[in-house]
């Protein structure tokens, strides 16, 4: 199956970021993609995460999912972006990952679990951790997809859960943080979920100078099929589910490791 890879430079300008992804699922779609993956805060961003992201936040029928649904049933492709969830406490908000079919139903919310409080950044201050640790898989086109945000690829255990909940292809919709040996951690990390877990690793990214761009697609063997580099676009790759079910029985990892 083909999906595909949108990178984003996401602003604050709510109705340009939607414009954008209506272009690039365009493009995905026309190029034959079942699904196309957007960034963490693809429709809303800046460099530090502060209190105007819970001032703009919505809840998941308001107008921004609503016109998200809006394109995906638009182009009759699976998106998934993520956007900014009113959540129930004041000033505080939901970094969410939200999945539509190409029907424009919603399939799957992921809200953040691990947030990024690191590099001298305090996420948490406007940003609610999800209620939930639950693994998010949802269907489309055939393929089972797991999604994570950002910060989650560093906590090998999420991406673990995913694949125990048979997801193939792992979505992790990012704006990662520039800095030293950043853009190597990233590539490494999203290589490294692959390789341990026997899946695809499709890590969509925003693009500099908020984020270090560089959305891949990881095979289960670790083998990047596609790098997006450092300017915004949208790339349509091959996933081969095929690919999944050999790897796994070349590494049969998962029926001999032992927990205790």
């Amino acid at each position: 199956m083909r999906i595909a890879l949108g990178q984003l430079e996401s602003g604050t300008d709510v109705g340009a970021n939607l414009a954008a992804i209506d272009r690039f699922a365009a493009s995905a779609a026309g190029d034959g993609a079942t699904l196309v993956a957007f960034p963490e805060y693809a429709t809303y961003e800046k460099k530090i995460v502060d209190a105007s992201f819970p001032a703009v936040a919505e809840p998941l029928d308001g107008p921004v999912c609503q016109e998200l649904a809006a394109i995906a049933a638009r182009h009759g492709i699976a998106l998934v972006a993520g956007v900014v969830e009113a959540s129930e406490e004041e000033g505080r908000a939901y970094n969410t990952l939200v999945a539509f079919g190409p029907d424009g139903t919603r399939l799957a919310v992921y809200r953040k679990i691990h947030l990024f409080d690191a590099q001298g950044f305090g996420e948490s201050t406007f940003i609610k951790p999800g209620p939930s640790t639950e693994p998010v898989v949802f269907e489309a086109g055939g393929a089972r997809f797991g999604l994570m945000t950002c910060y989650d690829l560093r906590f090998p255990e999420l991406a673990r859960s995913l694949a125990d909940a048979g997801a193939q292809v792992l979505l992790v919709c990012s704006c990662w943080v520039p800095g030293t040996h950043k853009t190597e951690q990233w590539l490494a990390l999203n290589a490294a979920r692959a390789i341990e877990n026997s899946v695809y690793v499709a890590g969509v990214c925003q693009a500099p100078p908020v984020s270090v761009g560089r959305s891949l697609l990881v095979d289960p063997m670790g083998y990047v099929e596609a790098d997006l580099g450092l300017e915004p676009g949208v790339r349509v790759v091959e996933v081969s589910l095929g690919t999944v079910a050999r790897v796994k029985e070349q590494f049969p990892m998962f029926r001999q490791r032992r927990l205790q």
